[in-house]
């Protein structure tokens, strides 16, 4: 049994498959002319946005994607000059063929609405290009086509990601199960009220107790394959990331990220935009020493330090929105996995023997 998902805008990154903390949904804002007059909802925007079908906006409005002056409408409602009309669409095209594929998962809470899921290193988050099984959509259609047989498979996987997390990050995922709870999600995560924590092993003793990074995050203008940092606001797109010190490791420091927005590879490219690079991470410059002593003994250590930890530092441990059917503040925890406590243990007992803080 089989069934589509649209992905061909989440495929572009590296060989590896690399994902990154980003929403799957934008917003289009606009507002009716003083001069237009009074139509079904549904014609005037099947007429105003490219591609649009009549079925599919319908079905847009139906799910609560479509507002009208922040409210929701039905699709007869007739439009009026001055009106403000707002549509969350996903940017997922037509592409690959989802493969519904048995595999463990780590369920942390599930109800009608959503599913939470601690994603482990290593896990795609979706399929791309040549690559159309073994990943963790794969593994929940799987797992929602054995509760319900009669489930209408085109729609699966459709309604499911609203956000996604590298490949090589482990923590919360939070999936809808319905149309209603992705539109809920989506419109939470572009008005970046979803509360998402962060933590993470960095390069460097942190000056800062706190802090905010603001740069725009886009594509490296010579190495495609990675993103990096623009401060000046001119290319990419506007990102923020919180941190806040919670360990001091001599040569590292644990630091706590919340994200307020998502964009690809955001806390690994911020990180690294302040001097201060995730440990183990080879995209951007922390697999290799960037702090401590020219002492051979030190490179073993740190060597030894990679082989616990052979990914990038950093696990989504938080993730808190308003339940899409309850509107009450929901928020689940997963605890830092075991490779990255080895390692942290590691540097704390490292301080202590040295004795360098």
């Amino acid at each position: 049994m089989t069934t589509n998902i649209n992905n061909d805008a989440l495929n572009e990154l590296d060989d590896n498959q690399e994902d990154g903390q980003e929403e799957l949904y934008e917003r289009m804002s606009l507002v009716v002319d003083r001069g237009q007059e009074p139509m079904r909802l549904d014609k005037f925007l099947v007429a105003r946005i490219e591609g649009a079908s009549r079925n599919k906006v319908q079905q847009s409005i139906e799910n609560g994607r479509v507002l009208i002056n922040g409210k929701q409408v039905q699709s007869n409602h007739k439009i009026k000059p001055g009106e403000e009309i707002v549509v969350y669409s996903d940017k997922e095209v037509q592409g690959e063929e989802i493969i519904p594929q048995e595999m463990p998962l780590n369920i942390v809470f599930e109800d009608d609405d959503i599913l939470i899921i601690n994603k482990p290193v290593g896990l795609v988050v979706h399929p791309a290009s040549g690559n159309p099984s073994g990943t963790l959509i794969n593994g929940v259609a799987w797992y929602l086509l054995q509760q319900n047989k009669n489930l209408n498979t085109d729609e699966l996987p459709r309604f499911g990601l609203v956000h996604r997390i590298d490949k090589n990050t482990s923590g919360l995922m939070v999936l809808a199960k319905t149309g209603k709870a992705a539109s809920s999600l989506a419109k939470q995560f572009f008005d970046h009220t979803i509360h998402r924590q962060y933590v993470a092993l960095v390069w460097g003793d942190v000056a800062e107790e706190s802090g905010t990074v603001n740069a725009h995050i886009g594509r490296h203008q010579r190495f495609r394959k990675i993103f990096d940092a623009y401060p000046d606001g001119d290319y990419g797109k506007e990102a923020i990331t919180h941190y806040k010190v919670l360990e001091r490791m001599g040569y590292v420091t644990m630091v706590q990220c919340e994200l307020e927005t998502g964009r690809t590879h955001q806390i690994r490219v911020h990180m690294k935009h302040i001097g201060h690079p995730l440990f183990s991470d080879e995209l951007y410059g922390g697999d290799r020493i960037v702090k401590g002593t020219v002492f051979t003994k030190y490179k073993q250590y740190v060597d030894n330090c990679f082989a616990l930890c052979p990914r990038h530092a950093l696990h989504a441990r938080t993730i808190g929105f308003k339940h899409p059917r309850t509107g009450k503040h929901v928020q689940f925890e997963s605890e830092i996995p075991a490779d990255m406590t080895a390692l942290i243990e590691k540097w704390r007992n490292y301080v202590k023997v040295k004795n360098i803080i």
